[in-house]
């Protein structure tokens, strides 16, 4: 396989004139303060289809013969790329099918829908919609376009790394979501053949680290399972050519679990008013557990999209909001007669929190007749006001199970 080069990048970029967006590389004053460093954020999520794979799509189908552009395009995707081909081969004029994990998020099938893909969901994993994609190809003649293994598709994804240079040419280091390994490549070329000293790094979720088993053997190396809530890198074996880039120009990879990237979605969501998928999350997720170092020099840490699931998004924030402490789920039980769960309501606005929900259960085998249990969903301010209002309540005789 062809290997690539700054002109390519280049090039690439000069072929995404006026396609893709350039967009923002943003520094947010209270997360360099909490984390004590210089952080500056490029902000893929805010591309077009919501994520950097237009790049990389665009470029391949705008080298697209005549005969294949009459045949199609066919894709695999776990969601972003999907959508990245079926925007890129509507403004080349030729038709897409897109093959998809049967799990894939619903928002991100009916996204490439939308922008003019026939979708076809098929197995378990992104592996599963490849394997088909491919045989598809085969029995068609339309032109497979991968994800990340492809000389010009890696050219794409690079012109990241171009307008990070061109953004802010005193940077340090920077830092970038790793699936198939397609946008670190491409980005680790564009800023290592210009300033080698430059320090490039991966992070990659625990549960699809892949690329860290294929940078340790020194060659692509295929994982048994994957499972994160990072649906967008959540590949079992990584491109042979991006494999061979990493070795050859990152510096280091690190791993994140689905609790850290959780954390970092919402601390998106909360801090930075942004919306940001489990792969676009990574970067963060990798500071605020202390993965990676920190320090005064100028980082910049790719979010790559911003498709998430709203479902998703919503189970994100309620636990993130109960591990914060500002959401308390408490069982108790209480005798069955008139006033009972008035005075315990009164209880919990005498301590200052907020009624979210309310469960009264008469029924259950494990109570006796003359009990009720109540479940409360209660707004908190912290976990010590959680902690008090627990303490409060068992003063005053409840025996308070609180929920996980």
């Amino acid at each position: 396989m062809a290997s690539i080069n700054l002109e390519m990048v280049r090039r690439a970029q000069n072929h995404l004139q006026g396609v893709v967006y350039q967009t923002p590389l943003q520094e947010f004053q209270e997360i360099n303060q909490l984390l004590g460093g210089r952080i500056f954020f490029k902000l893929e999520n805010l591309q077009r289809t919501g994520s950097f794979k237009l790049r990389g799509a665009y470029h391949r189908l705008c080298h697209l013969t005549p005969q294949e552009r009459k045949a199609g395009v066919v894709a695999a995707s776990a969601g972003n790329h999907g959508q990245g081909v079926a925007l890129a081969a509507d403004l080349v004029g030729t038709r897409s099918v897109v093959f998809m994990p049967e799990g894939a998020s619903l928002p991100k099938v009916q996204a490439t829908r939308a922008w003019g893909a026939e979708v076809r969901l098929v197995g378990e994993s992104f592996d599963d919609a490849q394997a088909a994609a491919l045989a598809w190809c085969q029995e068609t003649g339309a032109a497979f376009i991968p994800a990340f293994d492809d000389p010009l598709v890696i050219a794409g994804q690079g012109t990241v790394g171009l307008e990070l240079l061109d953004q802010r040419p005193d940077l340090d280091r920077v830092v970038v979501p790793v699936g198939g390994g397609g946008l670190i490549a491409g980005v680790a070329v564009a800023i290592k053949e210009r300033y080698p000293h430059l320090k490039v790094v991966g992070v990659q979720a625990e549960g699809a680290a892949a690329m860290v088993a294929s940078r340790a053997a020194g060659h692509p190396v295929e994982i048994a399972d994957v499972h994160t809530i990072a649906d967008g890198i959540a590949v079992r074996l990584p491109g042979a050519l991006p494999t061979e880039l990493v070795l050859r120009y990152v510096d280091d990879l690190v791993t994140v679990s689905d609790h850290d990237i959780s954390r970092a979605i919402l601390f998106f969501l909360e801090r930075t008013k942004l919306v940001v998928e489990g792969a676009g999350a990574v970067g963060l997720a990798a500071f605020l557990a202390g993965k990676l170092p920190i320090d005064d020099r100028p980082t910049a840490v790719v979010v790559s999209g911003g498709n998430i699931d709203v479902t998703l998004l919503a189970r994100i924030i309620e636990r993130g909001l109960v591990e914060e402490g500002r959401q308390l789920r408490i069982a108790t039980v209480l005798g069955d007669h008139p006033g009972q769960l008035s005075r315990l309501l009164a209880l919990v606005a005498e301590a200052k929190a907020n009624v979210l929900r309310v469960e009264h259960e008469r029924w259950s085998p494990a109570l006796e007749p003359n009990q009720s249990e109540v479940r409360l969903v209660l707004e908190t301010q912290d976990r010590d006001h959680a902690a008090r209002l627990v303490h409060a309540l068992a003063a005053h005789g409840y025996a308070v199970h609180v929920i996980g």
